[in-house]
């Protein structure tokens, strides 16, 4: 197919048209659960002030157009970046080492591996780790060469509350649904079709994957029964999307699971003698539940943080016998400067973790090039391209944090740099952006139809369970790895950051075509 696809998609609409195919996104997300709750500058606290209301997720109307042979490279490569991922959390030596340059110039990186060390002197009582992790990326295509084949270019990789895994699997869905009732014109046809749409297996692949760490804690320590507790933010606008991936959990595996908000976990489980997590629900005081597996949902930004308590909280967690998706460990793997040492030019850290070569060339050819800002040879230069307004308008600046609204874009860089210490520069990376194909869309969010230039994101998700060798550095054994479904994020082409509960992005599903 050729690329004049991309500008002939997605078809205009009259009024009748995208009407009916608005009122099947809104009628159908909502007997679907692809909702969120609102934000309050759309319905205020005081005309919802329970909390009880629910809006369609922001969706888009027709789903993005996507080269086949990047959805099936990315897809492809998913179990070698748990692989990956899996050996570095692995090997504390290794880690240390990066967290080290980092401690001094970053206060929660610097607490996230106190909690480690305290962990580590009292001695681990959990040698099983589960990470659901997610890999993202973008289509490149080089503007250097005009015959240039589109691939994919990995923006990062998520070790932790890897969100939107519920909601993908029913975008999907709904774009199949709208296919088959008609709501995209005749003329699409010969691009839109179930061929085309390739379902996202997300939720039953991560449910599932949190079974299997479920199953892997064992039989109870304490005679209680078991059950995953989902730790939390409160509130939460993306609820629905935690849920899906409950529902399937005990509808799928019979595996019971409590939401516990992140700042009630001191309140609500103890530890016994053996550090067996103990949880006792507020609307059931007399019964507790043995945990078997913490599912990291908050957590993962300092914005959770608020105080000693806090803090106090996450060392409780991690001191216990429950397993933990992430283990604080695997939570530090996933800080943008391990990206960065593993994607450097002529890095030798690749090899040493996938030591497969043809993997290891297949995970290489998905990184862009990516530099530190410190007082290396490579560092240096990264410093004088990053304060430089025209050669920094090739780049991305990005501090060691999860989540949308953190990075600084192409010029806004040498300004930011000025405004801030120069020892702080080594907590950021600098990152050559990455160049999508021109694409449109239509995205409906809060009620309003948007049309314009859009950039997609293609988050793959992955399941990996494995162990480490007691008082040794590395894995002993992988129980589950496996590609987990995908998800993709389309935001309107002015806006740089892609977190749809951020406030920038949409949910999306990809259109298969041959380039």
């Amino acid at each position: 197919m050729s690329r004049e696809v991309y500008s002939k998609y997605p078809p205009e609409l009259n009024e009748e048209q995208l009407q009916y195919l608005i009122t099947n996104v809104k009628d159908w997300s909502i007997a679907n659960g692809l909702a969120v709750r609102p934000v309050p500058s759309w319905i205020s606290k005081d005309e919802d002030p329970v909390g009880s209301l629910a809006v369609t997720a922001p969706v888009t109307l027709f789903p993005s157009l996507f080269p086949r042979n990047c959805f099936e490279q990315g897809l492809g490569i998913q179990t070698a970046y748990n692989e990956l991922y899996a050996a570095i959390a692995s090997n504390e030596t290794w880690l240390k080492q990066i967290v080290e340059e980092l401690v001094e110039v970053d206060d929660f990186i610097a607490d996230l591996w106190k909690v480690h060390q305290a962990v580590k002197k009292e001695g681990y009582v959990q040698d099983t780790t589960l990470g659901l992790f997610r890999s993202d990326y973008m289509v490149h295509v080089d503007p250097t060469q005009s015959a240039a084949k589109p691939t994919i270019k990995q923006v990062e990789f998520n070790t932790i509350a890897s969100s939107f895994g519920g909601l993908s699997t029913q975008v999907s869905k709904l774009h199949n649904y709208l296919l088959s009732v008609d709501a995209y014109p005749e003329e699409t046809q010969s691009i839109i079709k179930t061929s085309s749409l390739p379902p996202s297996t997300s939720v039953p692949s991560l449910a599932g994957g949190l079974a299997a760490g479920h199953h892997a804690y064992g039989e109870s320590r304490s005679g209680s029964p078991l059950c995953v507790i989902f730790l939390v933010q409160d509130p939460e606008r993306n609820v629905f999307d935690q849920r899906h991936l409950e529902f399937a959990l005990l509808n799928d595996h019979q595996v019971r699971a409590f939401r516990v908000p992140f700042n009630k976990i001191m309140s609500h489980t103890r530890l016994d003698e053996k550090r067996t997590l103990l949880y006792t629900p507020p609307h059931a005081p007399k019964k507790t539940w043995e945990v078997s597996l913490v599912y990291f949902r908050a957590g993962y930004s300092p914005d959770d943080y608020s105080g000693k308590a806090d803090w106090d909280a996450r060392l409780h967690v991690e001191r216990s016998a429950a397993i933990k998706c992430p283990s604080i460990l695997t939570h530090l793997a996933g800080s943008k400067k391990v990206q960065q040492v593993l994607a450097t030019p002529n890095s030798p850290h690749l090899a040493r973790f996938l030591p497969d070569k043809n993997r290891a060339a297949e995970v290489f050819k998905t990184f862009a090039p990516i530099y530190p800002l410190d007082k290396s040879e490579a560092g240096l230069e990264a410093c004088k391209l990053a304060q430089n307004p025209e050669s920094a308008a090739r780049y991305v600046l990005k501090p060691q944090r999860e989540g949308g609204g953190n990075n600084v874009y192409r010029k806004a860089i040498p300004d930011f740099l000025k405004d801030t210490p120069e020892s702080h520069w080594p907590a950021y990376i600098l990152m050559e952006m990455i160049e999508p194909p021109a694409l449109t869309n239509t995205i409906f969010r809060n009620g309003e139809v948007q049309k314009g230039g859009v950039i997609g994101e293609l988050g793959v998700y992955g399941v990996c369970l494995w162990k480490t060798k007691s008082g040794e550095d590395g894995v002993q054994e992988i129980l589950e790895n496996r590609q987990a479904g995908y998800l993709l994020r389309t935001k309107g082409d002015q806006s740089e950051e892609g977190g749809v509960a951020a406030g920038f992005g949409s949910v999306d599903s990809v259109c298969l075509v041959d380039i």
